[in-house]
């Protein structure tokens, strides 16, 4: 992977780890081990053993069901809400270590930003709206689509990481527009 496209694909696998902590280091456990679309070097080559692997299944199967049960999802947000930046953080420094200029520290900072970002705007956003409006049934079909937004976002990170940067862009200018627009909204009230 060029050093771009490294940290093209950081920042995708950082903002997937907000929707799912486990999926994007999964996958790229996964990549890493069945292919050259990425070297991971020390530490983070860790994640290509087997144990590790075994580990993030086992975690994505139960954050996934935990996601879909009532009271139970409550939890599990409160907890992800450390997990999930932390997870963005290694997956972010594993992903940009490829490039060896960039500061571990650094992408350690940047992952968590943007994984603690894209969280935060889903369970204090996104979600109470959603449960708000819909009573609390939308919660499972939308829970289902980060799922599938995090697994797409990951996969496509390494296969066209170009295109992760793109939507990131976009979709971080949309929500800076709409935050704009809302709060002018309020004065104008």
């Amino acid at each position: 992977m060029d050093p771009l496209s490294g940290v093209f694909a950081a920042f995708g696998l950082a903002a997937s780890a907000g929707l799912n902590a486990y999926i994007p280091l999964l996958i790229m456990a996964l990549v890493g081990r069945f292919t050259d679309l990425i070297t991971l070097t020390a530490p983070w080559d860790a994640l290509t053993s087997w144990w590790v692997i075994g580990l993030l299944v086992v975690l994505s199967v139960v954050e996934f069901f935990a996601d879909k049960i009532p009271a139970v999802n409550h939890a599990n947000d409160a907890i992800q809400t450390l997990v999930r930046p932390v997870a963005g953080a290694f997956a972010f420094a594993a992903s940009a270590n490829v490039i060896t200029d960039v500061s571990p520290i650094l992408s350690i900072i940047a992952g968590l930003f943007i994984a603690g970002g894209v969280h935060a705007a889903k369970s204090a956003v996104v979600r109470p709206a959603v449960t708000v409006t819909t009573g609390g049934i939308g919660n499972v079909p939308v829970s289902m689509a980060e799922d599938v937004t995090a697994l797409v976002i990951s996969i496509l990170a390494f296969v066209v990481p170009v295109l992760i940067a793109s939507i990131l862009i976009v979709v971080t200018a949309y929500i800076v527009w709409f935050l704009w627009r809302r709060a002018n909204a309020q004065e104008a009230l």
